[in-house]
C-alpha cells in the first residue's frame, strides 16, 4: 500500500506523465531510514510498440553518476590504501598535473576537458582516454579554481580504482557496493542489462546545443569530446552501454540511487551492511571547495563528489533531469530517473510536494 502521507508527491509524479511532460521514469524516496515512495511510469521508447517502464528499467542518468564512481575511490581511502592529499603520480606514474586525490574528488584538478579531439568510438577506449589525461596540461593550478569536470570526471577517479585495486570501476562498483547494498546500477552495462534500458529522448530538438553552451568555451570543450555525448544515435547504443565513461554514463534505476543515498544518510551503513565509516561519510559530504565553477559559470559547493546546496542537502544532478541526494535536515533520500532529456522543473515540483508532506 503507498503511503497516505506521500499522495502529493504520487499526484505530481502522475501529472508529469499525464501532461505529457515527462516520457518515461522512476521516482524513489527514503524517509525516516526505510522507504515511502517507489513510482515508475510511461514507456522505455518512442512508438506504438514501447514497451512500459518497469521498477528494473535502467537509464543513463549523466552526472548522477559522478558520486558513484567518487564512493568506489573513497572506498579504498577508507580501507587505507590512499590518502586524499597523496598526489595522483604517486599512484599513477606519468600524470602530469600536480593534482593531489582530494582536487580531483572535488573537481579542482585543472583537468575539465579532454586535451585530445576524439570520436564517439573512443569511449570504448579507456586507456586511450586516461593517456590522453595522463599528459594533459592543467587549465589552472590545481586547487586554485573548480570547473565541473564534466566528461573526465570518471577517468581520473576511476584510473585512481584501477590503479590502486585492479579493477575498473565498473567492475569495484559491482562487486563492492551494489553488490553488497542491492543497488540496481552500474557502468559497462552486460547485454542482458542493455536489454533493460529506456531509449533517451530530447525534451525538444535544440537541447544539445543550449548544452554545449558557446562555441570555444571551456563548458563546450568540457562535454563535447569525445564525441557523441550528446547524441541520441551514440547514447542509445550498444555501444555507450557497454563503455565505462563514469563521469556520465551511469545506468540506474531511481531505487537503486535512493537506497546508495539512504545508506550515506544512515552514515555508511544499509540493511545493517557497513560499508563506509561514519567518518568518511562526513569528509565526503563536507564542502571541499565554494567559489565560482569555471564550467558552470555559476557559484557550487563541491563536496568529495557531490554538490552541496544551501539547505544542507548533498547530491548531484545530471544533464537532462535526473538527479539524486539526499537531506540530512528532512531525513530524506531522492532520486529520480528519466529519459526525457530536459530541465530540472520536473524534479524541483517533485521536491516541492515532498516538502509539503513532511
Amino acid at each position: 500500500m503507498p503511503d497516505v502521507r506521500f499522495a502529493a508527491v504520487h499526484d505530481c509524479f502522475h501529472d508529469l506523465l499525464a501532461t505529457g511532460r515527462e516520457t518515461g521514469a522512476s521516482l524513489a524516496i527514503w524517509y525516516d531510514g526505510r522507504p515511502v515512495v517507489d513510482l515508475v511510469g510511461g514507456v522505455t521508447a518512442a512508438g506504438p510498440d514501447a514497451a512500459g517502464w518497469r521498477p528494473d528499467t535502467l537509464v543513463n542518468v549523466y552526472s548522477v553518476g559522478k558520486p558513484v564512481a567518487a564512493l568506489c575511490l573513497l572506498l579504498l581511502v577508507d580501507r587505507g590504501r590512499l590518502g586524499l592529499d597523496d598526489p595522483v603520480a604517486a599512484y599513477w606514474p606519468g600524470f602530469r598535473a600536480p593534482a593531489t586525490v582530494r582536487q580531483v574528488l572535488s573537481h579542482t584538478a585543472g583537468l575539465p576537458a579532454f586535451p585530445v579531439p576524439r570520436p564517439a568510438t573512443a569511449v570504448a577506449d579507456w586507456d586511450l582516454l586516461a593517456g590522453d589525461l595522463a599528459t594533459a596540461e592543467p587549465e589552472w593550478t590545481p586547487g586554485t579554481a573548480a570547473g565541473e569536470h564534466a566528461w573526465t570526471y570518471g577517468h581520473l577517479v576511476g584510473e585512481l580504482v584501477r590503479r590502486v585495486d585492479g579493477r575498473s570501476v565498473g567492475r569495484f562498483l559491482a562487486d563492492e557496493i551494489a553488490g553488497p547494498w542491492r543497488l540496481d546500477l552500474g557502468f559497462g552495462l552486460s547485454p542482458a542489462d542493455q536489454r533493460r534500458c529506456a531509449d533517451l529522448s530530447y525534451g525538444d530538438p535544440d537541447w544539445p546545443v543550449r548544452m554545449v553552451g558557446e562555441p570555444g568555451s571551456l563548458r563546450a570543450r568540457a562535454v563535447s569530446n569525445p564525441a557523441g555525448g550528446l547524441d541520441l544515435a551514440v547514447l542509445n547504443s550498444p555501444l555507450w552501454r557497454g563503455a565505462e565513461m563514469p563521469a556520465v554514463n551511469l545506468h540506474a534505476t531511481a531505487t537503486g540511487l535512493a537506497r546508495l543515498y539512504a545508506g550515506l544518510l544512515a552514515g555508511g551503513t544499509l540493511d545493517g551492511v557497513r560499508l563506509f565509516s561514519p567518518e568518511l561519510v562526513a569528509e565526503a559530504t563536507r564542502v571541499q571547495y565554494d567559489g565560482p565553477d569555471l564550467v558552470l559559470d555559476r557559484r557550487t559547493r563541491w563536496t568529495l563528489g557531490m554538490q552541496w546546496e544551501e539547505d544542507g542537502s548533498w547530491g548531484m544532478g545530471g544533464l537532462g533531469g535526473s538527479c539524486g541526494w539526499a537531506d540530512p535536515e528532512r531525513g530524506y533520500a531522492f532520486a529520480y530517473a528519466t529519459a526525457r532529456l530536459a530541465g530540472f522543473d520536473r524534479v524541483e515540483e517533485l521536491a516541492e510536494a515532498l516538502h509539503s508532506c513532511l
